[in-house]
């Protein structure tokens, strides 16, 4: 089908969706406010009560879940930055909609919620980060930072085509765009929708300048498993690449400007080069005396955390590090949120409007002694979901049931009034959201595909019920690992192949299988997009 034809075909389903809608059922449709941060996870927001953060407080984020819904199984289908954005837009699996990793194009031209928004009156935006590549469509304005974008004085592209560059930092800019765009291009007569969309907490978390010295003070403890060693389970924890101690650069994510054991300069640099005279000059009276601190005290032995005392001592330097960089930025989102929703309540909009906060997957915070996600283990599986709309949701409410980034694009167009298309995968959470008891899942699916890759995290598929998950890891090798999430909630000892539990590893590959048809994904389909790589490769 050419590109006129899909237009065309869009449109076409777009007048079907609301041509049932009365003129003042249109009139009384609410806005959209979708925020997505990136890299955010569960145990980084307090309103999860991980105890990460008793000391770390973020109050707006805290107000969406306080006078809204929290979710506590929400997840993803597939834990990496573009292939959840194409899955966001589409409500498509990856391998629906094309976009199975970071690498492989993603088709403009299918299908997305915001096109059929927007054929359908409302009038859409689409600011931050997107990280799709191509020009955007489906919005009638759009400001994005190119790939994955800079932190200090960032470039935007506008429209898919004027390049412009601003001073400052990204995560001041883009809730300040958000609302100039509210205030001096939305057409009033149309509700909005909005794809509000940080960089932050994406590695490599460059804190703004009134954040430098944020929770410097604070002592944060290691996760119970930061010094694992990767026994009870197969070779994919074991020969992962996304070690906090062993993997991240001195330069990009420690903020050295030489590595400190060899002199040399870092493999990949931070990029200190982007700020002004100023902005340096704020960040080295903070930065540059701590890590001559660390320099002075005596070197420890790289690559030897399990060794005392000196392993120990990089472990939680390099950890803290990592943590505290982690959480101001996401401080500065929290406070671009409270912006945005104080513009919306100073104009009359706030309660009117359908309020989504979400992240693009999560993220490990030391646990397994990592950083990055991929994994189909849960820390990098949920991700955090909070939903504020007082004409529906209770505020306070509690959702139980499981919900996947899938969902999202058909609950937007549920919210706006419009019928789902029949061949978007995910469902409306708008119901369980307000209360009620509907039918709901049972289990949800996952597929994680960019191997060989970045971080070297294997080729995995597997399927999550309420208590249980079953993981393949396939390419290179042939591997299966069970948990029981109830008495192992970190996964850290496979039940694969124990007796003990024939009758549910039984069950989950049943369940396994049933979903898999019912996504249309195959050993097949798979074996297709590996003979595609090894194509492009050759």
């Amino acid at each position: 089908m050419n590109k006129i034809s899909k237009t065309i075909s869009l449109l076409f389903i777009a007048f079907l969706l609301i041509s049932s809608c009365t003129e003042k059922e249109a009139a009384q449709r609410p806005n959209i406010l979708y925020i997505m941060t990136d890299d955010h996870t569960q145990q980084a927001l307090h309103a999860y009560g991980h105890g990460l953060l008793d000391s770390v407080f973020f109050p707006n984020m805290n107000r969406l879940a306080k006078e809204g819904a929290i979710f506590r199984n929400s997840f993803v289908t597939n834990s990496i930055c573009a292939p959840s954005r194409a899955v966001l837009l589409t409500g498509k699996y990856s391998h629906i909609n094309g976009k199975i990793d970071n690498v492989a194009p993603f088709d403009w031209d299918q299908m997305t919620y915001p096109k059929l928004l927007q054929a359908g009156g409302y009038e859409t935006a689409l600011i931050g980060k997107i990280h799709l590549g191509g020009k955007p469509q489906g919005y009638d304005y759009s400001l994005t930072l190119p790939g994955q974008g800079n932190y200090y004085n960032p470039e935007f592209i506008k429209n898919g085509e004027e390049e412009l560059k601003f001073e400052g930092h990204c995560e001041a800019l883009i809730p300040q765009f958000v609302i100039d765009w509210l205030e001096n291009e939305w057409d009033r007569e149309k509700p909005f929708a909005i794809n509000y969309h940080t960089k932050a907490p994406h590695r490599n978390w460059m804190p703004e300048e009134k954040y430098l010295d944020l929770y410097e003070d604070i002592e944060f403890e290691f996760p119970d498993n930061f010094f694992d060693e990767y026994s009870g389970r197969g070779r994919a924890s074991k020969e992962q690449e996304m070690e906090i101690v062993n993997d991240m650069y001195w330069g990009w994510d420690m903020k050295f400007e030489k590595n400190p054991f060899t002199g040399e300069e870092s493999r990949l640099p931070a990029p200190f080069g982007r700020m002004n005279e100023d902005q340096l000059a704020a960040w080295n009276e903070v930065y540059a005396p701590k890590n001559e601190n660390f320099l002075n005290d005596g070197l420890p032995r790289e690559n030897a955390i399990k060794e005392m005392p000196g392993g120990e001592k990089l472990a939680k330097f390099m950890f803290h590090r990592y943590i505290r960089d982690y959480l101001k930025v996401v401080k500065s989102v929290d406070d671009g949120i409270g912006r945005v929703l104080d513009y919306l309540e100073q104009q009359g909009l706030l309660d009117n409007t359908v309020i989504i906060y979400t992240s693009d997957q999560g993220f490990y915070l030391g646990e397994h002694g990592w950083y990055d996600k991929r994994f189909m283990y849960e820390p990098s599986l949920s991700t955090p979901l909070l939903v504020r709309y007082p004409k529906e949701i209770q505020p306070g409410t509690v959702v139980e049931g499981m919900v996947l980034n899938l969902d999202h694009a058909p609950t937007i167009l549920d919210f706006a009034g419009m019928d789902v298309p029949k061949e978007m995968q995910g469902k409306s959470w708008r119901a369980i959201a307000a209360g009620k008891n509907v039918p709901w899942r049972d289990a949800i699916y996952y597929h994680y595909y960019e191997y060989p890759g970045p971080h070297n995290v294997k080729r995995h598929y597997g399927v999550r019920t309420d208590r249980y998950k079953l993981i393949h890891f396939y390419y290179d090798i042939d591997e299966w690992e069970m948990y029981d999430l109830q008495t192992d909630p970190d996964e850290m000892n496979s039940i694969y192949g124990n007796p003990e539990y024939a009758e549910v590893q039984e069950m989950l590959h049943k369940k396994l299988g049933e979903l898999r048809k019912q996504y249309g994904d195959s050993d097949e389909l798979s074996q297709q997009f590996i003979d595609q790589i090894k194509s492009n490769e050759n």
